[in-house]
């Protein structure tokens, strides 16, 4: 088994799109609709076919209860790997997007977090070379 697909609850399709695509650099993966559904995903440029991320409206209260519960208490809804983390700092803040914690060093890591202006933070990650 392997996973191949996780979502992230957003409030708005267009602006999540945006943001997943344009500021952090993701590709988008599907798109379609049936009536007033949307399946929409992205994935990492580097790796088109690998894990996709759904971003799915937050529609549902208890999708919407969720997502609000975990951003009040300043958890990553979705966490991304990187290999420099302070270069993607200085990329994304580039285009404007407030990050909530800037590169931080913890055990074994360093994390940033940022908002991504849909309801959510996001946890940038670059693990430790030891």
């Amino acid at each position: 088994m392997k996973i191949k697909l996780t979502k992230v609850y957003v409030d708005d399709y267009e602006k999540a799109l945006g943001f997943y695509a344009s500021v952090l650099g993701l590709t988008k993966k599907a798109d379609f609709s049936n009536g007033p559904y949307r399946w929409l995903t992205v994935a990492s440029s580097d790796e088109p076919d690998g894990t996709e991320l759904q971003l799915a409206l937050n529609d549902n209260p208890a999708a919407k209860t969720y997502q609000e519960a975990i951003f009040k208490q300043g958890q990553p809804a979705v966490m991304f790997f990187t290999d420099d983390v302070k270069g993607d700092y200085e990329r994304i803040k580039a285009r404007g997007v407030k990050f909530t914690m800037p590169p931080t060093e913890v055990t074994g890591s360093t994390i940033a977090q940022l908002n991504d202006t849909c309801g959510n933070l996001v946890q940038i990650t670059q693990l430790a070379r030891w």
